[in-house]
């Protein structure tokens, strides 16, 4: 069954869900104002937060100075860490480093403000995504006098709360021996996901979700994305047979999220009936 929630009182939407199915639940608010989602509640996060580099999210400001951005994360990673269990973990999709607007190591810095609000390092991913065709700049091209190095990466940063041993949920794995020890190696290559494809300006591939759901939870975990996005998270959650939250402020991300997650996780859609509630207007299809 899919329930859609769509509050026409502002203050509901930090409580009651945008959209839920079965085991999916959309909410459409800023995060940090987000009250629904249980303290110590969350098996796994998986996110890529805005990278701050000036791309158009709609209702998300990407250009905040460099120290205004460390304190808008620092904030977002204290939450995270609120809401997930002792033996939770956090996937991290971020950039290794910045040079729009002047270089910064943007993956020591938020590894540093994430272990400053009690997240524990586990280790790093290299996301090799191959798409060094992005470059902007050579700064002193075929020259020594201030040239510029730009990897053609990402990295995912593996945290977790208390403990690294997983001792909740149900103890069933679904990845194979191959998978297991093609993505134990610290070097995750597969390309990066079309922008016109998905209809975002900053989606990431399925396959990059997917991978960290299978070898960091369990069947029938709760999966966290708190910056949804398109919903790649959610579609990765549900189709490996986890519990799957998004967090999105952009309402028509959220829509498109539904969308995305009708056309390829395959969930129900026609629709039944119409509720009217108070303050609420309720679609119910299966």
């Amino acid at each position: 069954m899919i329930l859609e929630v769509k509050s026409e009182n502002p203050e509901d939407k930090t409580q009651i869900p945008f959209f839920e199915h079965d085991r999916l639940v959309i909410y459409n608010e800023d995060f940090l104002k987000v009250t629904a989602i249980p303290d110590g509640s969350v098996d796994l996060i998986v996110t890529s937060p805005p990278y701050n580099v000036e791309v158009d999210y709609q209702s998300c400001c990407d250009n905040l100075t460099y120290e205004e951005y460390l304190e808008f994360a620092e904030k977002w990673l204290e939450k995270c860490y609120r809401l997930a269990k002792d033996d939770g973990r956090f996937c991290l999709n971020i950039p290794l480093d910045k040079n729009k607007g002047g270089q910064q190591s943007v993956c020591a810095d938020i590894t540093n403000i994430a272990k400053k609000v009690g997240w524990k390092y586990h280790s790093t991913i290299i996301w090799n995504e191959g798409n060094i065709s992005r470059r902007t700049a050579w700064g002193s091209f075929m020259s020594a006098s201030a040239p510029y190095v730009i990897a053609p990466v990402e990295v995912i940063l593996v945290l977790f709360k208390e403990q690294w041993k997983k001792a909740s949920g149900s103890k069933k794995s679904d990845i194979s021996k191959e998978e297991f020890m093609e993505w134990t190696c610290g070097v995750w290559s597969f390309s990066g996901e079309s922008k016109k494809r998905v209809g975002h300006p900053a989606p990431f591939p399925i396959e990059l979700p997917r991978r960290c759901i299978k070898l960091f939870s369990y069947v029938g975990d709760t999966v966290l994305d708190p910056f949804m996005g398109s919903g790649t998270t959610l579609i990765a959650s549900y189709l490996t047979n986890r519990k799957g939250i998004g967090v999105e402020i952009d309402r028509g991300y959220c829509e498109l999220a539904i969308k995305r997650l009708k056309e390829e996780a395959h969930i129900a859609q026609s629709t039944l009936d119409f509720e009217k509630t108070e303050g609420l207007q309720t679609q119910i299809s299966e």
